[in-house]
Order: C-alpha cells, then structure tokens, then sequence
C-alpha cells in the first residue's frame, strides 16, 4: 500500500519497489519464486539456471575386436615339408654311393684297352649287368615285351591298352639300414625316347614280385622285382632309368 502522501515510496517490506532490499529467502531477480538449480547444474549437459542447455559429449565407439589370424594354414604346411623330409632320409635320397653309368663303362673300356668315350652308347650297361644308385645295387635280367593280358586268375586279369612289357630285376640293399623301395620310381623309354610309369595293377595281377607296390629291404637282401608297363602296341622297350627313391639321380640301363 502506498503512502497517499508520498506515492513515490513504496509501503514498508514490499518487495520490488526502489529503495527498497528484497525479502530474506526471496529469489534473485529474475528468477521464479520457489524454483532453485538443481545440484549439478554445471555438469556436462546441465547448464547454469537460466543459461541454454549444453550438449553431451561424444561418446567413443568401442573398437572392433581385433580377428584372429588363421593358423592351420602354416600347420598343414609344416606337415608337408616335414613328410618329405621323412621320407627322404628312410629312402637314402640318392646318396654318395651312386654309381654313374658313364663312369663304369670308362673304366671297362680302358681295362679293356680300348679308348674310353669311343661311343656313349657302349658306356650305357646293359643286361645282367650289377649297377648302383643311392643304396641299392640293380641287375635286370630280362624283357619281355608284346603281353595282351596279364594274370592267371580271372578275378585279377589285366587287360593292356596296348601291350604289356615285362622288365625283372633284382635289387639289393647295399647299406647297413633298411630301405625303401618303390617300382613306380622306375622309368622305361622307348626308341622314340618317350617315357613311361609301371602298372601297379598289372603288377599285382602278374604276380611273381616280391615287391608288387612298396616294402622295405633290409640291409644286404636281395629281391626279386617285376615291372609291368603298358606301352603302344608298336613301342620298343629301349632302356630303363631306375632311382633309389624319388629323389634320386637314378642309373641307366640298355635294354636292346
């Protein structure tokens, strides 16, 4: 209420007017009565009362797990060069001991008195002959060409494409270990220099080998070895190249 006499002045305790101190408890200008700010206000996403909300800050994305790499790839590899490893030190990977044909037929030659390295083709050993590759001494005894079919048994008759040829041999382990021995390492060529791979079904079907498809010989035995190869009808079996293992140089043998 005002004073009648001085409307300028403001009734005593009445809040707002110049002059005059706001009331204790009284909000500060500005400001809704009974509304205060709330605990926090400065905090990330609360502004002071009164000032424009703020926005949160970007929350990081959590990283992706890192992928695992694959590792049986490098295990499967390991495996396959460790496997060849094996089987070249049980085969004895055409070692040291193997015998050149060029060279036994030179020094036969100048035994003989006659000039070495007159013709290669008389350097190359022919039938019965003992020749050496890695650990294993070979002496093939003979060649039987123009077979149809092999095997007395009906169940296991092998018919030829062309025709079959028959080489036996013997072959000897010369070390002081057992080794391996495998007939489809040896190779026959025939006069045109084609090379064929045996038969190993024929092989079976024939019969009479002591080692049809794969054994080990101990050290100093000697077995009894048929190879059977299906060649043209009109091929000539004109020499066989026989290994130690699959690793080996391998020895010549003539055929003719």
């Amino acid at each position: 209420m005002t004073d009648p006499q001085n409307p300028q002045n403001p009734a005593p305790g009445h809040p707002g007017q110049p002059g005059q101190q706001p009331q204790y408890g009284a909000p500060p200008p500005g400001q809704p009565y009974g509304q205060t700010p709330p605990p926090g206000a400065a905090q990330y996403g609360q502004a002071p009362y009164g000032a424009p909300p703020q926005p949160y800050p970007p929350q990081p994305y959590p990283a992706p797990p890192a992928r695992k790499k694959k590792k049986w790839p490098w295990v499967l590899g390991a495996l396959v060069v460790l496997l060849i490893i094996i089987l070249a030190a049980t085969s004895g990977g055409g070692s040291e001991d193997t015998d050149t044909t060029a060279d036994s037929g030179a020094s036969t030659a100048t035994e003989q008195g006659e000039p070495a390295g007159a013709d290669s083709e008389d350097a190359v050993p022919g039938l019965n002959t003992p020749v050496r590759d890695g650990k294993f001494e070979f002496v093939v005894t003979g060649v039987e060409p123009g077979l149809t079919s092999v095997g007395d048994n009906p169940y296991l008759t092998e018919e030829a494409q062309g025709q079959f040829v028959v080489v036996t041999m013997s072959v000897k382990n010369t070390s002081d270990q057992p080794q391996s021995f495998s007939p489809t390492g040896q190779k026959l060529f025939d006069a045109e220099d084609r090379s064929f791979e045996p038969d190993t079904t024929a092989q079976i079907a024939l019969g009479g080998s002591d080692i049809p498809v794969w054994d080990n010989i101990n050290p100093g035995n000697a077995v009894t070895v048929k190879l059977v190869y299906d060649m043209p009808a009109g091929a000539t079996p004109a020499s066989i190249e026989l290994h130690d293992s699959m690793f080996s140089g391998g020895v010549t043998v003539n055929l003719g």
